[in-house]
């Protein structure tokens, strides 16, 4: 079976038992959003204790404060009602794997996936490549803590965040589940 066949017949079985979720209010009914990681080890139905219809979750490589995911967080507040947010970056992140100069090269080289050794990601393509890499800020992580202030600051910071919504941060760990708080984070999240 291919993976559209697999997701198909999800999607067949998940309908089947769809009843009340047609009934969801657009806004999120507890009335928050989450940026994190896409990283597939993260489930935050799970490790938030979501269900369908409780919250926004909005996910990109890094769980980063690119401008794509503020401009969801002023939707989510300004059109949605959303009151708090929380930024959750993870241990053992991919992010942390390459410099935006590592990157830039390997697709400079190749648009053919790389492969991840030892000494980091490897080019095994053989071309083409593309120089339009280098205008894109590839938000990598050096440091987790800090980058979780650094997204923090950076939504706080904005011309259309509201001062009053609270952000807390946090590094959720790949190796036990646990959400573990940034203090400096949620320090500079709940300034007003």
């Amino acid at each position: 079976m291919t993976v559209l066949e697999e997701i198909k017949a999800a999607n067949d079985v998940y309908a089947q038992s769809f009843g009340e979720k047609s009934t969801l209010a657009l806004p999120p009914a507890r009335g928050f959003a989450i940026l994190t990681c896409m990283d597939a080890r993260l489930d935050p139905a799970k490790y938030a204790g979501l269900s369908e219809g409780d919250a926004h979750v909005i996910r990109n490589a890094g769980g980063r404060a690119s401008d794509d995911a503020i401009r969801s967080l002023v939707i989510s507040y300004k059109l949605l009602g959303t009151r708090e947010w929380f930024v959750i970056h993870h241990t053992n992140c991919g992010m942390e794997f390459f410099t935006d100069d590592v990157i830039r090269g390997l697709l400079a080289n190749s648009l053919d996936t790389a492969a991840l050794g030892e000494a980091g990601f490897y080019d095994i393509g053989t071309g083409p490549g593309s120089a339009e890499a280098k205008y894109i800020d590839w938000l990598t992580i050096s440091d987790q803590a800090s980058s979780v202030l650094e997204d923090v600051e950076r939504i706080k910071a904005h011309p259309l965040i509201p001062r009053n919504i609270p952000i807390h941060g946090y590094i959720y760990d790949v190796a036990s589940g646990r959400l573990i708080e940034v203090p400096a984070a949620t320090a500079a999240g709940s300034k007003q």
